[in-house]
């Protein structure tokens, strides 16, 4: 959010809205900016969620809620109020459905800093898993998060650059309990939705990138957008 602008609205522009949400709807939006404004996420979190209830036509709650949730995923508070990925994803996406110019405003607010890595984003800007000439664009731009274990989350986690170099990070965690992270670097190659993946010391593997958005590999298992995270 910038703050001689700030990117999450109190109110529409100058264009018209395709119908003008009921005044209980804007109240509580605007309740909720103001919390959102001195600071108090949580209580704006609950304003834009019951504006959004109220009206679900009313595209700016949604698109509140998911820059509030953006704020809550940066301080850590993931776990508390729900603040993953595919969820503020999918509150933006909503607001993008019931108004366009949601997505303008979005690409400049860094309150979704912490989504531009996913699918979800990607769809928003028109790149799909289904379509295989946006499998190496998908690759690159994703993070990918392998499955989760226990309390520990996902350990493993791939990353592509545009220089066919890949990097698999891998947080093991020894008897004690003690976590130590770890990066073999290596080589891909795409082929349709088929990717090799050559890491330094092992034997390559080809993997496939499935219409549905998983990413997956012989003995390294599945790969998704979402990182496994407040799993007791």
């Amino acid at each position: 959010m910038f703050l001689a602008l700030p990117l999450l609205v109190l109110a529409l522009n100058t264009s018209p809205a395709p119908q003008a949400p009921p005044p209980s709807a804007k109240a509580l939006n605007t309740e909720g900016f103001r919390l959102y404004q001195a600071g108090r996420y949580p209580e704006a979190l609950e304003k834009f969620q019951a504006s959004a209830k109220e009206d679900p036509a009313y595209a700016l709650p949604r698109y509140n809620a998911a820059a509030t949730l953006g704020v809550l995923r940066k301080k850590g508070q993931v776990c508390e109020y729900g603040a993953h990925r595919d969820v503020i994803v999918e509150h933006l996406s909503q607001a993008v459905r019931l108004d366009a110019r949601r997505l303008v405003r979005a690409r400049q607010d860094t309150d979704f800093d912490g989504i531009r890595d996913t699918l979800g984003w990607q769809r928003l800007l028109g790149r799909v898993p289904e379509r295989e000439a946006d499998v190496p664009f998908l690759l690159r731009d994703v993070s990918w998060f392998g499955p989760g274990v226990g309390v520990y989350g996902s350990t493993q986690a791939l990353r592509f650059n545009t220089r066919g170099k890949a990097v698999l990070k891998t947080r093991a965690v020894d008897v004690n309990g003690q976590a130590q992270r770890i990066e073999l670097g290596g080589t891909y190659t795409v082929k349709g939705r088929q990717v090799e993946l050559r890491l330094k010391g092992e034997a390559p593997v080809t993997g496939t990138l499935t219409e549905a958005g998983a990413l997956t590999f012989p003995k390294l298992g599945t790969f998704t957008d979402a990182p496994s995270e407040c799993d007791a």
